[in-house]
Order: C-alpha cells, then sequence, then structure tokens
C-alpha cells in the first residue's frame, strides 16, 4: 500500500491519508470542497460538489489515474434537497471527463467537516 498525497488537494485534516495506491485500485479519502490553494469553501452546494471531484480528480492524477477510472463513489450531503443541484453538478464533471457514470451511493448525514454540505469518496480501478 502507498499513500497518495498531492498539494493540488486539500491536505488531511486528521490522522488519515488523501488517497491509498493498491497498484490497480485507488481508494480517497472523503473530499470535502475545500479549495486547496485559498483554503475556502464556495457556499453553494453545487460549486461544493465540483470542487470536491476535482480534489478526488487531483488525488487520482497523482496515482497516474483518470476520472474515467473512478468505478465507485459515496456522496455524503448535508441536506438531501440539495440532491438535483448536487446530481447537475455530478453528471457536468462526469459527461467532462468520461463517457460513462460510476457506481454511486449518496446517503445525508448529520454534519460534515468544516461544515461542508458535501464531501464525496471514491475507488479508481485501473485498467
Amino acid at each position: 500500500m502507498f499513500e497518495i498525497k498531492t498539494d493540488k488537494a486539500p491536505a488531511a485534516i486528521g490522522p488519515y491519508v488523501q488517497g491509498v495506491n493498491l497498484g490497480n485500485l485507488v481508494i480517497t479519502s472523503g473530499q470535502i470542497p475545500l479549495d486547496p490553494k485559498t483554503k475556502l469553501m464556495a457556499d453553494d452546494v453545487g460549486k461544493q460538489t465540483t470542487q470536491a471531484l476535482n480534489n478526488i480528480l487531483a488525488i487520482l492524477l497523482q496515482a497516474n489515474l483518470q476520472a474515467n477510472d473512478i468505478v465507485k463513489t459515496t456522496v455524503f450531503l448535508k441536506d438531501l434537497n440539495d440532491f438535483i443541484v448536487v446530481n447537475k453538478a455530478y453528471e457536468d464533471f462526469f459527461k467532462k471527463h468520461q463517457s460513462t457514470f460510476p457506481a454511486r451511493s449518496c446517503i445525508e448525514v448529520a454534519r460534515l467537516p468544516m461544515d461542508a454540505k458535501v464531501e464525496i469518496e471514491a475507488i479508481a480501478f485501473k485498467k
């Protein structure tokens, strides 16, 4: 197992790593929508979704994978009423980066780190 570390995604804020590379399989830790340069989060949940996915992409790129290698995501939402907006940003991201969508779970949670509205984790497989 190899730790993935990049300054193009937010640093871990606890005792965990951004992601792990298991050879053909990469698993990311949950990514909140923190901009790694400014350390700020947009208020809009759609923009937060895009930023969280971009953070995942940065981790994958560090491991020489692409967005089209993502096979599974888990989306954690602070408010399931935001599902339509999150779904649109999610769809736009994946249409831009790949021809198919990964498997996905989406669940509502009570609270997320730094009071984010969304957090996303991913599993990618290098074919």
